[in-house]
């Protein structure tokens, strides 16, 4: 039995259901297909619209689930989405009630709308399905944690009804025990104070690492009028009042890009105390009442790892999992779990120890002829044991992008969509957030360490298990932070990610190598992706992230890349194409006059004035000629400063350049 799980919203590129749809609006978009309780692919839908957390219908990705399947639509036999329908339907009703001149469709319709008109399948409605939210993340993470019983616990900003949701499940049995009203919800508590801190959605984990920096103490007083621990796991949590006690308080928000003073480390690292009392408040009270000693937790809140870590700690559990996707796109693998299993009327339960399951990985020989596409730009060579070569450019100093077969599910790279760095020399933690992320560098990296010799780097429990993907955060070992200056946060702490030899052998043999040469068998890994993208997903992801930022090396496969001498002159050649949500639009400056600004019309945030030059190339950009058939001229007045514009709506990802 085929069943594929969708979490997305229903537009598509230039189509939006309505305009200016929140990207809020069923955030995160995603496919996952699975049979017979085993995942066969997921794929989140930005790794291949390159959009982050994009909330479009998940067509992309669902066509890749496919086609590593080797099936049609026709094929399906169950479609699974990750909310309830009455409260789908509701909640379009509030956004055609805003824009009256939309037509009104229900979830049902313009779901079957999609499918067919992308995959040319009429789907039945008795194979359509609809899940209540905190359900489809309680069986994402009870099934794969292989647990025969559990505590399962969901947290995020809200289901249809509830902001956490607590489950004692017990073989094929997952029983809804308590839950939480969203007026308390730890999400939007957390979000609450993402924004007093100039940060947008999806940028709570800015927060999570700023925190250690701060004394929470300072605004406690001022927290806790809006917060109170009551009994049986109950708590009161007032976000909707936290803007108003902190102005009343002489609080003064960051402005968005502005400098991090004092005061902005006090509140975050309050607003992250809290969020962690009231946790481990509602978990240890129902631990304790169900008499549970496993513990699985879905949900966005499952992405502070900070709270992870204390759990993991302090409760004293026989094991614990966290569901490296606990995000919503993770939804959609619980629903699809959970239809299948209310069919066969049997829950398949089975640890999980890799997400390694994004689309089939190209050939060599189809990596190779990719790969001479760019030879212009790329010093290009197929490298016999390419562990031992990167493990020793690695060793030198240099920093460099690593990809290798399927991609990672989820928002945490795991050895297969990594940049790698020298885990030892403190300035690589500025080194990397400069050169590669362009992000603010207090933020911290995590560290990669081979499973074995896990505990001998960091304080982790005994009988815990493997921390196969990166959800726990705990201290380095005393002895050993001088050692991982570059992965050991201010706190001492790091999110630290085990390999076993078994679950990515290649990942492990780097590590291998890397230890041979400097006794260390650590490596500091981090997302391969700049700023302005999601993590890399094709072998051409990977390429255009090189070519924007300042890495040393890139490695896919054996295939060890390094710049052409050449590559600035060479890139008058490549072709322009504005990105599909890319648009030219004129407007009034700061100063009030007239410029031409590139935006992106999904995330409009993204703004860059250009030149009236640069926007004329890019109007008559055709898909055919390249920069210099545009008249890119380096040997011409303005002609480097026109390349130059180019290369930085590239990197941006508004405009992309490609050889013919």
């Amino acid at each position: 039995m085929y069943t594929l799980g969708l979490n997305c919203c229903f537009s598509l590129p230039g189509r939006e259901i309505v305009p200016d749809l929140p990207q809020w609006f069923f955030h995160d978009a995603s496919a996952v297909l699975i049979r017979d309780g085993e995942v066969v692919a997921a794929v989140e839908q930005e790794r291949l619209s390159r959009l982050k957390h994009t909330n479009r219908f998940s067509g992309d990705a669902v066509q890749a689930c496919l086609a590593h399947a080797g099936i049609g639509f026709e094929h399906v036999d169950a479609v699974a989405f990750f909310f309830d329908e009455a409260w789908t339907d509701k909640e379009l009703f509030h956004q055609y009630v805003e824009h009256p001149d939309v037509m009104t469709r229900s979830a049902r319709e313009l779901i079957k709308d999609r499918v067919c008109e992308l995959f040319g399948y009429e789907l039945p409605d008795d194979r359509l399905s609809f899940v209540q939210h905190h359900d489809s993340h309680a069986y994402s993470v009870y099934p794969q944690s292989g647990f025969d019983d559990a505590l399962v616990v969901v947290m995020d900003g809200r289901g249809e009804g509830a902001s956490a949701s607590i489950y004692s499940a017990a073989g094929d049995r997952v029983e809804l025990v308590a839950s939480k009203d969203p007026s308390d919800s730890l999400g939007h508590w957390y979000t609450a104070g993402t924004e007093l801190l100039g940060y947008q959605l999806f940028d709570e984990y800015k927060v999570m690492g700023l925190a250690p920096y701060g004394d929470p103490d300072t605004y406690r007083p001022v927290l806790d009028e809006l917060f109170e621990l009551l009994p049986d796991g109950d708590f009161r949590l007032d976000h909707t009042r936290l803007r108003a006690a902190m102005f009343s308080a002489g609080f003064v928000p960051r402005r968005r890009g502005g400098p991090f003073e004092q005061r902005h480390m006090d509140f975050a690292a309050a607003v992250q105390q809290v969020t962690e009392e009231a946790a481990l408040h509602m978990i240890g009270h129902w631990l304790r009442e169900t008499g549970h000693s496993r513990l699985a937790i879905a949900g966005g809140v499952g992405q502070n790892c900070t709270l992870n870590g204390r759990l993991l700690r302090e409760q004293h559990l026989r094991d614990i999992f966290v569901h490296p996707a606990s995000h919503d796109a993770g939804a959609a693998l619980g629903a699809a779990i959970k239809v299948e299993a209310d069919a066969v009327s049997g829950l398949s339960r089975r640890r999980i120890r890799d997400v390694f399951w994004g689309p089939s990985p190209a050939r060599p020989e189809q990596t190779e002829v990719l790969l001479k596409k760019w030879a212009d730009h790329l010093d290009i060579r197929r490298v016999a044991g390419i562990e031992e070569r990167a493990a020793e450019l690695l060793a030198s100093g240099k920093v460099i992008g690593w990809v290798q077969g399927r991609s990672e599910f989820g928002p945490r790279a795991l050895g297969n969509r990594s940049i790698l760095a020298d885990p030892r020399p403190a300035e690589n933690r500025q080194r990397v957030n400069l050169m590669v992320k362009k992000r603010e560098t207090y933020r911290p990296f995590a560290p990669s360490v081979q499973a074995e010799s896990l505990r001998e780097w960091f304080e982790f429990p005994e009988d815990a298990a493997t921390p196969d993907f990166m959800v726990f955060t705990v201290p380095v070992l005393e002895h050993r932070r001088a050692e991982l200056a570059a992965i050991t946060h201010v706190d001492g702490t790091a999110r630290v990610h085990a390999v076993d030899r078994e679950v990515n052998g290649r990942f492990w043999r780097l590590l291998e190598e890397f230890e041979a040469l400097t006794g260390v068998p650590v490596l500091l890994n981090t997302s391969f992706n700049n700023h302005a993208e999601p993590i890399v997903d094709s072998v051409e992801d990977a390429i255009r992230c090189f070519l924007t930022t300042e890495l040393d090396h890139l490695v896919v496969g054996d295939f060890l890349i390094s710049r052409s001498p050449y590559a600035r002159q060479a890139r008058t050649g490549l072709v322009p194409r504005l990105c599909v949500d890319t648009r030219i639009v004129r407007e009034s400056g700061p100063d009030r006059a007239e410029r031409t600004v590139v935006t992106g019309e999904y995330t409009k945030a993204k703004r860059v004035p250009v030149s009236s030059g640069a926007a004329a190339v890019l109007l008559a950009a055709d898909g055919e000629r390249s920069l210099a058939d545009l008249g890119v001229d380096l040997t011409e007045p303005g002609g480097v400063e026109a390349l130059a514009e180019m290369e930085l709506l590239w990197s941006e990802r508004l405009i992309d350049l490609s050889p013919r």
